[in-house]
């Protein structure tokens, strides 16, 4: 294939990372937040970025015109979903919804193609008011494009079942143009899902950074850290220990493997004071080795969060709370983040980017391996035409 993109929504370009290697080269990107363009442009230093609001009219304006001008015959647009997610507060009127209008706007100036527009699968039953009316943002999609394009009929799809190591279901809109003849759907799922062990069981085990002990206390609590951190950074330098607090810690090094702090009876998540806190149950959880990791959020970086815990290794093996031990007591480190997004080993994240964005960008991305596979199945419509 040989195509043309515009890139809108573009964050970090984690959603295209496999694009070129399929003959879709990204010529004009648009991102708002600045760090996610600094990155962006050193990820993809020949792509056209826009920085700016695209539901400003200059901005806008500035997309159409420079993607007419290098002939964008594909287009991609990841817009917000936290207007829309569960995580969010899924406020009727929350403007991040109606961005939607501007993607298709983009695609009615542009004609391209072939489109992809990915969001979270609530996008289904979300409303958006268009002309004094409220209507479904998938109602309003096909009024608007199905005249010129075919919309696939399976949209809802999960990551794990396309080569990712990680449960996260999304909506992803395939469009062709009716001019092409192709009915473009995802390839049936995959007969072997990933698991954490296939991605990130060879890496080696990282000590937590405990960030309120003394030296001398880290040294007595964990030994071996600094040959650990060594370790992890010949393998990569985002594969550094995560910085965690010595409460949190503790309660973590007495829960197994899948479970979490807040079963332990001895050893639960409590607050500075010592009482104990209070909190969901799938909270400071251990995930598993043999299953694909949970929905990767904007907030791996809390233990405190959704399930975010390094499923770790049985160090003190006993059925006793307060003598069993197990290693890992953290959150993923970023490179193993990246191994369950299905991003490349040598994924090319600027030295200077903060932790917590790419951490943010990496809970907001696609992951890029499901998106391949679409890309793989329209390679072969596309040869079956020829």
């Amino acid at each position: 294939m040989d195509y043309k993109a515009l890139s809108l929504f573009s964050s970090a370009g984690v959603a295209e990372t496999y694009f070129e290697k399929h003959g879709i080269v990204v010529r004009v990107a648009s991102e708002r937040l600045p760090e996610r363009v600094k990155i962006y442009k050193h990820l993809y230093p020949l792509a056209n970025m826009i920085e700016g609001d695209i539901t400003d009219k200059k901005i806008f304006d500035s997309i159409i015109e420079a993607a007419r001008k290098e002939g964008c015959n594909f287009l991609i647009a990841t817009p917000p979903c936290q207007g829309m997610s569960t995580a969010g507060k899924q406020q009727k009127d929350d403007p991040r919804n109606r961005l939607v209008i501007n993607v298709v706007e983009a695609i009615k100036l542009l004609n391209p193609l072939f489109v992809i527009i990915e969001n979270v699968p609530e996008i289904l039953q979300t409303s958006i008011e268009v002309d004094g009316k409220w209507i479904l943002i998938d109602e309003y999609l096909k009024n608007e494009l199905a005249d010129r394009y075919h919309f696939n009929v399976n949209n809802i799809v999960n990551a794990m079942n396309y080569g990712v190591a990680q449960s996260r279901e999304r909506c992803v809109y395939l469009l062709s143009h009716k001019g092409t003849g192709i009915q473009w759907e995802f390839p049936a799922p995959m007969d072997k899902i990933p698991t954490m062990r296939d991605v990130i069981g060879d890496l080696p085990a990282l000590d937590p950074d405990v960030t309120d002990i003394t030296e001398e206390a880290r040294l007595k609590l964990f030994p071996d850290f600094y040959k650990k951190k060594e370790e992890g950074l010949k393998i990569s330098k985002w594969h550094y220990p995560p910085r965690h607090k010595y409460r949190h810690v503790i309660a973590m090094m007495h829960t197994p493997e899948g479970c979490s702090a807040w079963n332990n009876e001895i050893y639960y998540p409590t607050l500075s004071d010592g009482t104990k806190s209070k909190g969901y149950k799938n909270t400071y959880k251990r995930q598993w080795w043999d299953k694909p990791a949970y929905t990767v959020t904007r907030y791996t970086s809390r233990i405190g969060s959704q399930e975010n815990g390094h499923p770790g290794r049985v160090i003190i093996d006993s059925p006793l709370e307060e003598k069993r031990i197990w290693s890992d007591a953290r959150v993923l480190s970023i490179f193993e983040l990246m191994r369950v997004s299905s991003l490349p080993d040598d994924w090319n994240i600027p030295d200077g980017a903060s932790s917590n964005v790419i951490r943010e960008i990496l809970g907001e991305g696609v992951p890029p391996r499901l998106l391949e596979y679409a890309l793989i199945e329209l390679e072969r419509l596309m040869d079956g035409r020829n």
